[in-house]
């Protein structure tokens, strides 16, 4: 019987969804699956035939630590997704490497910490003069940390939020608002071994009122993902793949997409490390994600 660690982290135990029905249809799939969590010192890895990356969410504040552990135990074992892969996703620069593939990508423009916030931010309104509002972000974070919404007006608050970040040796990236979030939020397409699975939406997380600091609480419905979206989520996939020049389809992936003022999706984020996944949200998804691990641990059984 094939071995396989889900990973989480010590700091978010009990937090992943998607943990319980994973493991019970990995169970009945013929899998031994555990949970373990990437920072817990006792575990020995290379007892595992491989290794899932699945809920280490607190990997952005131990960013360097978090990619040496990758690294080890992709030397050791199997490591899903692979550890160019995660070291790749990570970073949101990446979008850049995607839009200059020619995926429809979310403007963006990356502010380094050799520059100086102020004239950066007045560069980047110029060129957008239709974004009456605009999102300031770190390049490396998740679940909305540090990332806030701003209008035009606050040129001056913002300028002074991305300082911060650059002071602390941050890249950070500056986006158009686009509005359609609040009226349609996001539509996030799950994909399990390049094949897609379902679908939800997410509702709009940033208000202008929101602290820093604060992971915005996401609100989750099953959707029906739109022809055109799946062909954006394609796009993006196989961008990501020619990109790292993988040989095979990821396990998973999920594709978070919005739409532009003339409602065409736009790609926001490829999360490639350690999405919530949603099985709840999908009936038989667990299981479809199980079958992919299954068929993946046989085949490395035979080689």
């Amino acid at each position: 019987m094939s071995r396989l660690a889900l990973v989480t982290a010590i700091a978010a135990a009990g937090q992943d969804d998607d943990l319980s029905p994973l493991l019970r249809a990995c169970t009945a799939r013929g899998i031994a699956a555990e949970i373990r969590a990437w920072d817990d010192p006792s575990v020995a890895w290379a007892r595992y035939d491989a290794v899932l990356l699945r809920s280490p969410w607190d990997y952005t504040e131990r960013l360097d630590e978090f990619l040496a552990w990758c690294e080890r135990v992709d030397a050791h074992t199997r490591l899903l997704n692979p550890w160019p892969v995660v070291r790749w996703n990570t970073d949101k620069h990446y979008l850049a490497d995607l839009a200059a593939r020619g995926v429809p990508v979310v403007p963006s423009a990356f502010v380094e910490p050799d520059m100086d916030a102020l004239p950066a931010l007045q560069e980047f309104l110029a060129a957008h003069p239709d974004a009456d509002e605009f999102v300031v972000k770190p390049a490396i974070s998740a679940g909305s940390r540090d990332t806030q919404r701003y209008a035009r007006a606050q040129e001056f608050a913002a300028a002074n939020h991305l300082a911060r970040l650059l002071d602390e040796g941050r890249s950070a990236m500056l986006q158009p608002y686009l509005v359609s979030v609040d009226r349609d939020g996001e539509t996030a397409l799950m994909h399990f071994n390049g094949v897609f699975s379902h679908a939800i939406r997410k509702g709009a997380m940033l208000q202008r009122e929101d602290a820093l600091n604060l992971r915005a609480v996401e609100r989750i419905a099953a959707r029906e993902a739109g022809d055109d979206e799946r062909r954006v989520a394609l796009h993006a996939l196989t961008a990501m793949t020619a990109r790292l020049d993988l040989e095979e389809p990821l396990p998973y992936a999920r594709v978070d997409l919005i739409r532009d003022g003339e409602g065409k999706p736009q790609l926001l984020e490829l999360e490639l490390c350690e999405p919530s996944l949603f099985f709840a949200h999908a009936e038989g998804s667990a299981e479809r994600f199980a079958e992919v691990l299954a068929e993946l641990l046989a085949t490395m059984q035979v080689d």
